[in-house]
């Protein structure tokens, strides 16, 4: 089934961010292991894999349509300092992937592709109601509990 330019172009840039996003929380979670915050560590190994499937549901849309997946362009990663910085870093990609997966959604509806909008709504609440919320949850946690406290709890 032939795509629209314009969907297998929005469909290659939430790959970028997805395929970034992989490679943020690899990152992220080998620096947790290595710090010794096993819980920190499992959970962001979680989202590294949980971002991998949803490259795969990408790149096997974008074939479906006849496209041809990007899996050379990546968004920007940011590789953070301390945990904060980490967690903060990681919530921020979630916005974007997050604004992203909206505006290809919009277009979808637009564009009347309605399949593609079926494909990326479980994206779209994994990013919000999933990744983000966690996200949001930690720092909101470090904030109330005192950084050190915080961190003995991921060990």
């Amino acid at each position: 089934m032939k795509g629209t330019p314009e969907i297998i172009d929005a469909l290659n840039g939430l790959l970028a961010a997805e395929l970034a996003a992989m490679d943020q929380y690899f990152i992220h979670a080998e620096m947790y292991a290595d710090m010794g915050l096993h819980k920190l560590h499992e959970r962001i190994a979680h989202e590294f894999d949980d971002e991998k499937g949803h490259a795969k549901q990408l790149i096997e849309r974008i074939l479906f349509l006849e496209g041809k997946p990007d899996i050379h362009t990546r968004t920007p990663v940011r590789i953070g300092q301390d945990v904060e910085e980490m967690l903060a870093n990681d919530l921020q990609l979630e916005y974007e992937v997050g604004d992203a997966l909206k505006a290809a959604i919009a277009l979808c509806e637009r564009e009347r592709d309605f399949q593609t909008r079926t494909v990326l709504m479980p994206l779209l609440t994994d990013t919000e109601q999933d990744h983000a919320y966690w996200l949001e949850q930690q720092l909101r946690l470090i904030k109330l509990v005192g950084r050190e406290n915080y961190l003995a709890e991921q060990m």
